[in-house]
């Protein structure tokens, strides 16, 4: 009996074994005893960390070559296995070498290497990290990027200064304190109405994408909006057409800049026109179970859809939107 799908796996950037130990972000004795023999992950200005060549795992640096103790802008990203874990800025030492190395894109891109060590980014890179390292980079980038963008006060404007090892800030007026902000945003795959789980998905391409490339559509959830709204909302808006039994799939974070993407399903009937929304979707169609399944299998070439000349690359590893089209392409 044919059952209504479901991820099966967690999506790339879900992975984490890190413990995030968050009542020592206000018991600064215990990490401050601990840091010696911490490690810290650094992050450089175009948010990309340093990674052992042709390995998994990140390329830490020891805390104590940072000073006694951790600086004013480290952040505790949690303890795995007896061992604290920051985050730092950092650069590669010295001038680095661009080499090439292939993405979770399918794209082959030219990528800093220096002593050794593969500076990547975490868009790009995340499915070909470990599950510890995979935690410690989302979180390091999610963190890195709400200070970016949390320099100032909500109330009275004034700078604010990192607390709780970059877990708070607090503003020199009032001390105020604020905490880091994720923005929800709904992705949802939308099927067919033939079956449990259709014959046929929805999917739509932006502008700005590489030819070929589509995915699920997606959107952020508005002020005063259930997440069950935002889904038929954001579908009618950016496809033109309805839903109808919209379900919960799973949740990844996507600190790009802030966002945590919440997985859908949804129902359509395949009869109604597809409307894309101007300027912001490009194309929409149906794309068949079989073609999408002969794009898994095409190892990231190109793969001819349907009858009208069209190809389909799919979304990368990192993306639980691809976690999302394999379930649905290899349901019973």
């Amino acid at each position: 009996m044919t059952v209504p799908f479901s991820l099966g796996k967690l999506p790339t950037l879900s992975r984490s074994t890190v413990d995030r130990q968050e009542t020592l972000r206000t018991n600064p004795e215990r990490l401050l005893v601990r840091w010696p023999q911490a490690e810290v992950l650094l992050v450089n200005r175009q948010g990309r960390t340093p990674v052992r060549q042709g390995e998994s795992v990140l390329a830490t640096r020891k805390a104590i070559s940072f000073g006694d103790a951790p600086p004013e802008d480290a952040m505790f990203l949690g303890e795995w296995q007896g061992v604290d874990y920051w985050t730092l800025p950092g650069e590669p030492a010295g001038e680095p070498e661009l080499v090439e190395a292939p993405g979770s894109w399918g794209i082959v891109e030219q990528v800093p290497l220096a002593d050794g060590e593969l500076w990547v980014d975490l868009r790009g890179y995340g499915d070909q990290l470990d599950d510890t390292a995979a935690g410690l980079f989302t979180t390091a980038q999610a963190l890195r990027n709400w200070h970016h963008r949390a320099r100032f006060c909500v109330r009275d404007g004034s700078p604010v200064h990192p607390v709780q090892f970059g877990w708070a800030t607090r503003c020199e007026a009032s001390g105020h304190e604020e905490y880091p902000r994720t923005d929800p945003a709904i992705i949802c795959l939308v099927h067919d109405e033939a079956g449990v789980n259709g014959e046929r998905v929805l999917l739509a391409r932006q502008p700005v994408w590489p030819k070929g490339r589509y995915s699920v559509l997606a959107g952020f959830v508005e002020a005063g909006e259930s997440l069950e709204g935002c889904v038929t909302r954001e579908i009618r808006e950016e496809a033109g057409i309805e839903v109808d039994q919209v379900r919960y799939l799973g949740s990844q974070p996507w600190p790009f800049p802030r966002s945590i993407m919440l997985g859908f399903a949804a129902r359509a009937d395949s009869s109604q026109p597809l409307r894309p929304a101007e300027g912001e979707i490009e194309e929409a169609l149906w794309v068949s179970r079989a073609d999408v399944r002969a794009a898994f299998e095409s190892g990231g070439a190109p793969t001819p859809i349907g009858d009208g000349g069209s190809t389909l690359l799919l979304p990368g590893n990192s993306s639980i939107a691809r976690v999302m089209l394999e379930a649905w392409a290899y349901a019973g």
